[in-house]
Parts: C-alpha cells; structure tokens; sequence
C-alpha cells in the first residue's frame, strides 16, 4: 500500500490538499482512506460530508475516517486499570470512572499513530492519504515511534524479561517487589504496536508532501520542514505550493505578493514544487477539489539512503554518508555514545544506532559538504580484525 503523509505550516491549506489528492486518486480508481487528525471537522468540510470515528465512504473508492482520541483515551484508561487492579488497591487508589476521563497531552498524537497503524494493516485500501497536524507537530509525531520504542527498550529491557519465571525467586532474594507480568505484557504490546507504525513510516512506499504558500515565511517552513524530515531519513515527495496567485492579477497592490510568490516558486523549483491555484474562496466539496488539480499519487520516490563508504586503502577511514538539506555548520552537534549517534541539527535531534562496521570504529572527524553530513571512522586497533593493537 502507498502512504502519502501530508503536513505544512499552520494556515497552508494542508488538509484540503490532503482531500484533493485523495479525491483525485479515488476518482482514477484507486481504493482510498483519507486519515484526519483535526478535533474540528475541517477535512469533513473540504470534502462536503461529514467525517468521524468510524470509516466512512464519503465517494467512489473513498473513504475518510477521523478517529476519536477522547474514546480511545478511555479504553485505555479503563483496561490500564484493570491491569493494575492489585497494584491500585494495594495504594488504596480510587478508580476513575470512563466518563470522568479527559485525554492528556499526546492522546490525540497516539491515537493518529494506532490510526495509522490500523490503516496500513487493514488490507483493504491500495492509497493511504494521512493529513497530518501542522508542521512542527508533524515532526515531533513522526519521531514519537522510534522515541517511545526507545525508551521501553531501556525502563523493561528485552532480555530481562526472559526471567519471568524466575521473578518470584529473585524478589524474594533481593527483597524488593519485581515487576509484574502486566507490565511486560503491556511494553511488549506497546512495542509491537509502535514497530508496525515504524515500520509502515519506514516502507519504500511511504513518502510525505508538504504544502506551504509560496512567500517569506512559507519558504522558512520548508527550509526548516526538509532539514527536520531529513535527518528522520524521510522521503519528500513533492512539495505543493498552495493559493498561487495568477501572474495576470490586475490589481497592482498584489504586485508584492506576486513578487515574493515567484521569487519563493523560483526557490521550490530543485524541490519538485507543484503549483496549485489560488480558487479565490475556501475550497469546499468535490467540485472544488477537483479544480485545484493537485498532482496524483504516482510511484514512490527513490528511497532515502545512509550509505557508508570503504575508503580504508585510501585514507584509512570508512566515511558514513547522511543526507541534511538545509543544515548550518554551526547548528550541527555530533556525540558518540555507545553503538548511537545523537545527531543535533538545528531545532532537530535524533539518536541512531550505529551500521555493524562503524560500532568497531572511533569517530575520526566530519565535515558538512554539498548538503550532506559526511562521518569519518577509523578502525579500532582492539576490534578490527587485521589492524594490530
């Protein structure tokens, strides 16, 4: 299946674009779900039908679904404490009532992602459109995954719960409780659920489109937006330039805007930039959607790469290669820390484990070239086979 994550700056039109390209697939044919992510129904009204919790086919081969976070907050809450039962009497803790539940910080995130999970998995789509929140929420939703995956493997390690059985023996000898089994079972649960949504952001098929309005501050949002997706090894693409103005506009006091929308056009053209034009009205219903003509789905773009190369006979180095568009020299911060990298660019962070050969190497240098973050590693004299030591 082929997913296409749809995000830009607040305001940018990204959810009726994300309509437009999912009517326009569907009416080639092709069997789509269209994922909001707004509280308000903002993609209902793109799309001239109400969209909710539960999939809806809202036209030919389309269906829009909009989940319900606030719902899926208080299954969660209820099975939680069901699964803590002993725990919470223990503590002589008052259980929370279903209804009383109001969802915390990150639910609506969490409940897009297991969206999107279901989505994939389901089987029964061949295009998965997903208007994601706006872009600086879209990159901190994107990383939530491989972040929260992370921080299970490190509070319930893997290989501690091979002692299962042996939990009872071992509390009783260190006299200290030992975690329960819900627990295990619910990181396990947990871990699975977050490596299906890895996994479906990970797939050759899966790229993402921005959408921004061609000007000053649009032009800083892709700028910051192909940096942050990036160095999370995410495919760009296309980018959508939304609301272009006709060069043939009259009126003479939009001679500025028509100025910074094609010096801003001229910018996006190595980005693949596709115009959409300007409807003069809020895009609502099919008809509208139909006239902003946005591009279709097509074939995935080449899939982004972290090559390593061998310059071993020449410099003594193997060179680890990380595509930044957009990066500053002095914005980038590199720390070795076990077999991780924790790679600072600008405003963005991540942490990646190291390719098998380069965990047998120091950190030598790096330089920032043509976009591109080069890492030179130099052998380890006690763990490469053949260099002594």
């Amino acid at each position: 299946m082929r997913t296409l994550l749809i995000t830009g700056p607040g305001g940018s039109g990204r959810t009726t674009v994300a309509a437009a390209t999912a009517f326009e697939a569907a009416r080639g044919g092709v069997r789509t779900l269209v994922l909001g992510a707004d509280r308000t129904d903002t993609l209902g009204r793109a799309l001239g039908s109400a969209t909710g919790p539960v999939p809806t086919e809202v036209a030919e081969h389309l269906t829009a679904w909009r989940p319900d976070a606030t719902e899926r907050f208080r299954q969660d809450l209820t099975a939680f404490q069901a699964r803590a039962a002993g725990v919470l009497d223990l503590l002589g803790a008052t259980r929370l009532d279903a209804e009383e539940a109001t969802p915390l910080p990150g639910a609506e995130e969490l409940s897009l992602l297991r969206a999107l999970r279901d989505a994939a998995l389901s089987g029964r789509h061949d295009l998965l459109v997903v208007d994601l929140p706006p872009l600086a929420q879209a990159l901190a939703l994107l990383a939530l995954p491989g972040e929260l995956r992370r921080y299970l493997s490190r509070l319930l390690p893997p290989e501690r719960q091979a002692a299962r059985a042996l939990r009872p023996v071992l509390g009783r000898l260190a006299g200290v409780p030992m975690p329960a089994e819900w627990l295990y079972e619910t990181a396990a649960r947990w871990d699975a659920g977050l490596a299906a949504v890895e996994a479906v952001l990970a797939d050759r098929h899966t790229a993402v489109r921005l959408v921004a309005e061609p000007g000053p501050a649009g032009a800083d949002a892709v700028r910051t937006a192909a940096l942050g997706l990036a160095l999370r090894g995410l495919r760009t693409e296309a980018l959508i330039a939304n609301r272009v103005l006709p060069d043939t506009a009259p009126d003479t006091w939009l001679a500025g805007l028509l100025a910074q929308q094609r010096k801003a056009l001229a910018e996006w053209q190595p980005h693949g930039v596709r115009p959409v034009p300007h409807l003069g009205r809020d895009p609502h219903g099919t008809d509208d959607l139909a006239a902003l003509a946005v591009p279709g789905a097509g074939s995935a773009p080449a899939p982004v790469r972290w090559p390593v190369t061998d310059r071993l006979a020449e410099d003594g180095v193997l060179v680890w290669h990380i595509p930044l568009p957009g990066a500053v020299r002095e914005e980038l911060d590199l720390i070795r820390r076990g077999d991780e990298l924790v790679i600072t660019a600008g405003p963005f962070r991540r942490i990646v484990p190291l390719p098998g050969a380069l965990r047998r190497c120091t950190v030598a240098g790096a330089a920032l070239r043509e976009a591109e973050l080069r890492i030179r590693f130099a052998p380890d004299p006690r763990l490469w086979p053949g260099t002594g030591g």
